[in-house]
């Protein structure tokens, strides 16, 4: 690049909050790509430059191709990140990127079109001897042989998951546990399918129940070198969407964590891989079965970067621009534990519905072995347009025991109000059997929580009092006004 670089940032919240501290500790320019609703955002405020890209509807904003890439030529953008969410895995976001001469920080396009199909990328992981779960792929709506797949599947036996063949996040999938439900399960994920993500094509595997969620993550150069960064667990989880996230994996044996990460390595490799991304398994005891690669970062990947002491925003941008990779990162050993909370503006006891309104107080915990990964702060307003995920809470420690020790006592020195969040629920889990090792599974949370209830902790001044006492007295407040916020960088590393 023979410009100063400048980056856009074409995601909000937390993601673009996270995304901005990197690039200002390298001492990068930024363009905050925001919405209407934005305008008065931390993030905005964060970043040396800002373009407002549309009304506060994700649709007509962050998910629109020609307002962010006129947003970011307006700037004088010269490269972008697109985070993770809503355009974060689009082909057609890094071809426009490219297509402007800039620097696409994240995968190929081509690399982005054969993973973000589900069915392709089992394919290409089977050609490296992936394990993956028995599947059946389905044929266009309007296919005549549609019969003859449905036999298929009936004859695979349920129960059955249903999945959309683009796109993420539970939406497109359904479960079947009765044959009987087959046809209309199909029908309902199709439609799903095509409303989230404009295609409605499905295909079915045999569910692994119970089973654990594994992911390992990779990060490649593009020219065939691929580091493999440790493992995460993320098992406890609410309708497919994560609640706790911890890394290194607990409970896995040294052969199998050798092999999950193996075959990690060698589906990146196949596809000379460029950036960061990460390979998902589910686990039943000792087998484990492909899910998917994201070609994004994670929201759970600080995990990985306390216990691995990087940055992996700055891996991206390194092999973005062309750099090689630390010559001792590919299998790393982590060092301690590290454990993820993510603060969503939900009601747990009202089956996860989103609670909106404004941020009265806010107020995080400083305090040994703790970061927080934030995006609102007093005053602001949540609303019904975004994802539900205000910040995370990321606890490091020497074991598992000391991390969740440490995280447990963040979250008690933490306020909230004005919004109800999913962080009593989280407390309550890092408590419970369900997160003794190797205990949980996938739909430990709806099985065993259905009826839980938040305690009514109020939003009085009692508890206003009570909490910032504790902080001020015993560890000192934390504010987030700014790209320094409570995050600090992470030691850096010597570059090839």
């Amino acid at each position: 690049m023979t410009t100063p670089p400048r980056v856009a940032v074409a995601n909000r919240g937390e993601a673009a909050m996270r995304i901005l501290r990197t690039f200002a500790s390298l001492g990068i320019e930024t363009v905050a790509l925001h919405s209407e609703a934005d305008r008065a955002a931390m993030f905005v405020e964060s970043a040396d430059h800002r373009r407002e890209i549309g009304p506060a509807a994700a649709s007509d904003s962050y998910l629109d191709l020609d307002r962010i890439i006129d947003a970011a030529r307006d700037a004088g953008a010269n490269a972008l990140h697109p985070g993770w969410g809503f355009l974060s895995e689009s082909p057609e976001l890094a071809s426009r990127v490219e297509a402007e001469g800039w620097t696409y920080i994240g995968p190929t396009a081509d690399q982005a079109t054969q993973l973000g199909d589900k069915t392709r990328a089992r394919a290409l992981a089977q050609a490296v001897a992936v394990p993956c779960a028995p599947c059946i792929v389905g044929p266009d709506p309007a296919d005549s042989q549609q019969p003859d797949w449905l036999d298929a599947a009936r004859q695979l036996g349920a129960p059955l998951l249903i999945k959309a063949t683009r796109g993420g996040g539970g939406k497109g999938m359904r479960i079947v546990r009765q044959l009987d439900q087959l046809e209309e399960a199909i029908a309902a994920a199709r439609r799903e399918a095509v409303a989230a993500f404009g295609d409605d094509s499905v295909f079915i595997e045999k569910l692994i129940e119970p089973a654990r969620h594994i992911e390992v993550q990779v990060v490649g150069d593009g020219r065939g070198e691929v580091a493999v960064i440790g493992d995460r667990e993320c098992t406890l989880q609410r309708r497919h969407q994560k609640l706790i996230e911890e890394s290194p994996a607990p409970s896995l044996s040294k052969s199998l964590r050798s092999e999950i990460h193996d075959a990690a390595g060698r589906l990146a490799r196949q596809l000379s891989y460029r950036g960061a991304g990460t390979v998902e398994f589910l686990l039943d005891g000792e087998d484990f079965y492909f899910l998917e690669m994201n070609t994004r970062l994670q929201v759970e990947h600080p995990v990985t970067e306390q216990v691995h002491g990087i940055d992996l925003v700055e891996l991206q941008w390194r092999v973005a621009i062309g750099e090689g990779l630390p010559t001792d990162l590919d299998g790393a050993i982590p060092d301690g534990h590290a454990i993820e909370v993510r603060v969503n503006a939900e009601d747990p006891g009202a089956g996860f519905l989103p609670s909106v309104g404004v941020i009265r107080h806010c107020l995080w915990p400083q305090m040994e072995g703790i970061r927080i990964d934030s995006g609102v702060r007093q005053g602001d307003r949540v609303t019904h347009h975004y994802d539900p995920m205000l910040a995370k809470i990321i606890a490091h420690g020497s074991d598992r025991q000391q991390a969740t020790r440490r995280l447990v006592e963040a979250i008690d020195a933490t306020l909230i109000s004005g919004v109800r969040t999913s962080l009593p629920l989280c407390r309550e889990l890092l408590l419970s059997n369900e997160f003794e090792p190797g205990v949980a599974h996938t739909t430990s949370v709806e099985q065993n929580w259905s009826q839980w209830q938040a305690p009514q902790l109020g939003e009085d001044w009692l508890q206003v009092l009570r909490i910032a006492a504790r902080q001020l007295l015993g560890r000192g407040k934390q504010e987030h006004d700014s790209v320094a916020g409570c995050w600090q960088r992470l030691p850096g590393r010597v570059w090839p």
